[in-house]
Parts: C-alpha cells; structure tokens; sequence
C-alpha cells in the first residue's frame, strides 16, 4: 500500500453517505462556536462540557463514516507528511534558535525529566489540537469547499481565532495552522503536524518572556494569568 494519499482519493473513497454542503456548515458552526463557548465561559461555569462537545465530534465521525486512516490517525502517509514537516519546521525555527543561543535564553543542557514530562504532555495536547483542527474541521470544510488552498486558509483562520485575545499566539497559530492544513491537504496524517507545534510552542515559551506570552493563556485566562 502506497504511503501517500492525496486529499482527494481520500474524500472519493470516503463510504459515508452525502450530505448537504448547508448541513455540514452548519455542523461545523455549532462545533466551532461551542469550542469558543468554551474556552470563554463554559470552562468555568460548566467545566465538564468538553465532554459533551467531544462526544458531538465523535459521532458526526460515526455519522460520515471516517475512518481512521482518512482522518491521518494512523501511520498511512506519515513519512510523507514528515518529508515535509521537518524541513519546512526547520527552516522556520532555526533563526530564532541561532538568536536564542546568542542572546543566552537557549542553552545546550541534558533535558531534565520535568521537562521531558512537560514535552510529553504538550505534545499530547497538540496532538488533540491537529486532530481538531485537521482530522475534523479541515476535513469538513473539504467537502464543501473545492479549494484545498481556501479550506487550509480556512483553518488557519479558525486555529488564530481560538487564541484570541492573545496577539503573539492568535498570529503564530493562524500562520503556523495555515501551513500544516496545507500539508494535511495533500498528506493525510496529523503526528508530524503535532510533532512540530510541539516544538515550536516550547521554543516560542522558551525565547519570549512570560508577561509578553501570558503563559500561552487564552480567552479570559489571558488577563488574570498572574492569579491561576
């Protein structure tokens, strides 16, 4: 079995049933809006809700009948994803990588075994990001828009937003999202793409002071970071 699939085998071989292009706007609306009720409101008032909003993601998967080969759960297209995501991560972190050195923010050491379970642990999360923002909703905006420029800028779009009101974040996510939807348009498989946001979210923490990054907080969390 080959290792690269493009978007559009996946989608033609996709088994489940059709459905209206106005149906699944609007599942991807209420998915989108019930995320950014969260992080706003929903995570104090009702913090059991991404539950909810969890179980709603799985079953439109159970609806649409995706598989976990064409939501790149599996290795299917992960080398060929990583061809790409590697170099294209190095290219773009190696500048301030060579800055950090200079200015001593970055410091070649033995990695400690908190800072392994950090990385462990975010990447975790990033891992559950990619497959948010491309397992689920690039894949949704795929069957209703042709262009997989447009659904990758799209997503870029959507992954910026949810950052608000954090500038740094609501610009390197928005860009960052922008460029992985490219590469999950045309490789279907989210492990590298989280591989390499987990890198550069611990890089971007690494080389910005804490005031100016806000602990990487967003929504309200973003203005009382200092209290939690």
């Amino acid at each position: 079995m080959s290792t690269m699939t493009s978007a559009s085998e996946v989608l033609s071989n996709n088994p489940g049933r059709p459905w209206s292009s106005g149906a699944t706007a609007v599942e991807i609306l209420l998915v989108y809006a019930g995320i950014l009720l969260y992080i706003w409101r929903w995570q104090s008032t009702h913090p059991r809700a991404w539950m909810a909003l969890l179980a709603a993601v799985l079953l439109s998967h159970l609806a649409h009948r995706d598989t976990p080969r064409a939501l790149g759960l599996t290795f299917s297209s992960m080398r060929a994803s990583a061809q790409v995501v590697f170099p294209l991560a190095v290219s773009i972190y190696l500048p301030p990588i060579i800055y950090g050195l200079a200015r001593h923010r970055l410091l070649f050491t033995w990695p400690e075994k908190q800072a392994v379970i950090s990385f462990l642990g975010y990447g975790v999360w990033c891992a559950f990001q990619q497959y948010l923002a491309q397992s689920y909703f690039h894949r949704r905006l795929r069957n209703i828009i042709p262009s997989p420029h447009l659904s990758s800028a799209l997503v870029g779009l959507m992954f910026g937003a949810a950052h608000i009101p954090n500038p740094i974040l609501m610009v390197v996510t928005a860009l960052g999202g922008f460029l992985l939807a490219e590469v999950y348009a045309r490789h279907r498989n989210i492990w590298p793409l989280a591989l390499a946001q987990a890198v550069g979210g611990f890089l971007l923490a690494a080389l910005l002071p804490d005031p100016l990054l806000h602990h990487m907080r967003v929504g309200p969390g973003y203005f009382f970071y200092q209290l939690r």
